[in-house]
């Protein structure tokens, strides 16, 4: 008979707890271990048709039905269950000289109204997704303390501080460690400062550092995003984006296309694109339609969400979100464009700074940006004086043609008396 036990650490991550279970056989020799946190972002749909951004994390009350040890022939599966009605599992393989897991099944129940207070689907979700863990060596401990993320359909999945090895031999845990690719990077990633990752250099001379003057921040690089719906494209966005973080200090974050993937959904009434850097940065753009019922609809931009982690140790950096925008407006079929600077005010410690936009997020056709509805910055620095000197103009030819005119007829007059 199989046992299992674990214990709960720390809160991390979106409260997260840290979790350690240990899977046990019949002769009660530990079979598979694992020690980890982790966090859910969810995109769900409300009764208004919006779309909302949920956070989901383990709870105290985890328990560990239907965890088993596996064998040569059956995988093994490591199963937590947590909160209300929501469970995660992942299942492992093993060759001769190696195990890696398969795929990771997570259910979510929006029934539960703390995290989907206004869900418009009701009861459990599934979705299955395949895991990206390399083989690793049997008797191996695989360890990977930096943060790991995965997206599949409205939902993505974050891991950090994991410490696993399945199939167990003897009842002995491995002393030999393989590392994931995140935790020997070839450059190291930008973090924002934090109490936990500031190190103070040692003093190797007494002569003063010299004084350098800080080279601006350039423009971003502009990345060109798009979502499908089937085989059909359903979202198209170009935009070159910048982080403005105003923390201890200001910091400026250029967002690197080149590293840059583009997940979220498509809807008749609302859509989400869903940008995340490749180093734990994510950002939600939301957008819906308004005047849905009316022959002229038009889109806007509603919300923003944007989540910073520390690339060491998975904490929250960062977390904001504003849905109270109303920006980015164009006609439904149309796409929206804005070749110059903007900002996006996402609470007080955070900005966005937009370049070279055009985004279109409903009704693409043949994979092409329909005609652009433009914010026009020339016309904002140039119709206005325009138009006054047009209405100037007319004004002095006006007055010379009155003055021509009265003037001719009081000549005209005069001639008549003779």
């Amino acid at each position: 008979m199989e046992m299992l036990e674990f214990t709960k650490g720390k809160k991390g991550f979106f409260q997260s707890y840290a979790v350690e279970v240990d899977v046990k056989d019949a002769s009660n020799a530990t079979c598979l271990y694992a020690q980890w946190m982790m966090s859910f972002l969810i995109k769900y749909e409300t009764n208004s048709s919006d779309y909302k951004n949920a956070t989901l994390s383990l709870s105290s009350n985890v328990t560990h039905d239907g965890s088993i040890c596996g064998n040569d022939t059956q995988a093994a599966l490591l199963a937590v269950q947590f909160g209300e009605g929501h469970s995660w599992s992942v299942n492992f393989t093993k060759t001769n000289e190696t195990y890696q897991a398969d795929f990771i099944t997570f259910t979510y129940n929006t029934n539960d109204t703390a995290v989907f207070p206004d869900a418009k689907r009701k009861g459990p979700i599934t979705i299955v997704v395949k895991d990206t863990m390399h083989p690793v060596q049997l008797n191996n401990v695989f360890v990977c303390h930096n943060t790991d993320s995965i997206e599949a359909e409205n939902v993505t999945q974050f891991f950090w501080n994991l410490t696993l090895q399945a199939f167990v031999q003897n009842g002995t845990i491995g002393e030999k460690e393989s590392r994931c690719d995140a935790d020997t990077p070839t450059s190291a990633p930008t973090v924002l400062p934090t109490d936990a990752n500031i190190t103070t250099a040692s003093t190797t001379t007494l002569s003063p550092a010299p004084t350098t003057v800080p080279k601006p921040v350039e423009n971003p690089d502009t990345g060109n995003y798009s979502l499908k719906s089937g085989n059909k494209t359903c979202l198209l966005a170009t935009v070159g984006l910048q982080l403005n973080v105003s923390q201890d200090k200001p910091l400026l974050i250029n967002i690197n296309p080149k590293t840059t993937s583009a997940d979220g959904t498509c809807g008749n009434t609302a859509a989400t694109l869903r940008l995340n850097d490749g180093n734990s940065r994510f950002i939600d753009f939301t957008f819906v339609v308004k005047n849905a019922s009316a022959n002229v609809r038009r889109f806007y931009l509603k919300e923003v969400n944007v989540t910073l982690l520390n690339h060491i140790n998975g904490s929250v950096i960062l977390s904001a979100d504003n849905n109270n925008f109303s920006k980015w407006d164009a006609s439904l079929g149309s796409s929206y464009m804005c070749r110059k600077e903007q900002t996006l005010e996402i609470n007080e410690g955070l900005q966005i700074h937009t370049f070279n936009l055009r985004i279109q997020p409903f009704l693409v056709k043949e994979n092409k940006f329909s005609t652009a509805e433009d914010c026009s910055p020339e016309v904002d620095n140039f119709i206005v004086p325009i138009a006054v000197g047009a209405a100037l103009g007319g004004l002095v030819v006006l007055v010379l043609m009155a003055y021509f005119f009265g003037h001719k007829k009081h000549r005209n007059a005069g001639y008549e008396q003779f």
